[in-house]
């Protein structure tokens, strides 16, 4: 069998790495029987920014509108109301409340776990603060939300806690993975690569199922 990483580059304040994982989590579960037989396929989370210099947290509304519609209230309820029907398809809620901020903190710390306890657990806890960030409206990176998501994900309290407390736990590493992104040509995400025996298939932004599940039969295919 023929073992092939998916390198899904993500930020956790992007609805559509939200909306991408959740179709790429429902093309995983459809793949046929003859795909499954010949390929295994695991996930690897990689980080990137896409606002690295953000300052202090900032109201979620407010800042979407202001930076991304020119203060245009009509333009972002427009928006609201498209990306609600997204995310419903999926079976997301989307909420525009909130505060947003810098996600240097979220990506160290999914990916300490990653690394310590691996992908399953890192999957969990990216699944636990997409949720809390976009349909509970919590902030991306506090301590409060980083601690329960971990231990939403299956990861002991007092470890998580040391971990997110511990900010310069795993710093190093993760900015030096944020950089090889920018490196490797990534200005935007989602960004997926599925990694084949013959050759690799990249797929940028959030594709609807049947483009994840045709990436991974080509692979298939190819593998023998």
């Amino acid at each position: 069998m023929y073992n092939s990483q998916i390198s899904f580059t993500l930020d956790t304040i992007c609805p559509w790495t939200y909306l991408a994982k959740k179709r790429l989590d429902l093309a995983l579960t459809q793949l046929s029987p003859e795909v499954s037989s010949k390929v295994s396929f695991k996930v690897q989370f990689l980080p990137y920014q896409l606002y690295p210099a953000f300052g202090p947290a900032q109201d979620k509304y407010a800042w979407h509108r202001d930076r991304k519609y020119d203060g245009s209230k009509d333009k972002m309820d427009m928006y609201v109301e498209y990306m609600s029907a997204l995310g419903e398809a999926s079976g997301i809620k989307f909420k525009f409340g909130g505060d947003i901020a810098d996600t240097l903190q979220a990506h160290r710390v999914i990916q300490y776990f990653q690394e310590e306890v691996g992908a399953e657990t890192a999957n969990k806890l990216i699944d636990a603060l997409y949720r809390r960030y976009f349909e509970e409206e919590q902030s991306p990176s506090s301590h409060e939300t980083l601690i329960a998501a971990c231990v939403e994900a299956g990861i002991d309290n007092d470890r998580a806690k040391a971990v997110v407390e511990d900010e310069s736990e795993g710093v190093m590493e993760v900015k030096a993975a944020l950089r090889e992104s920018v490196t490797n040509g990534i200005d935007s995400v989602p960004h997926i690569v599925f990694e084949g025996k013959r050759r690799d298939f990249t797929l940028v932004g959030a594709k609807e199922v049947p483009e994840y599940i045709k990436a991974m039969e080509a692979i298939a295919k190819e593998s023998s």
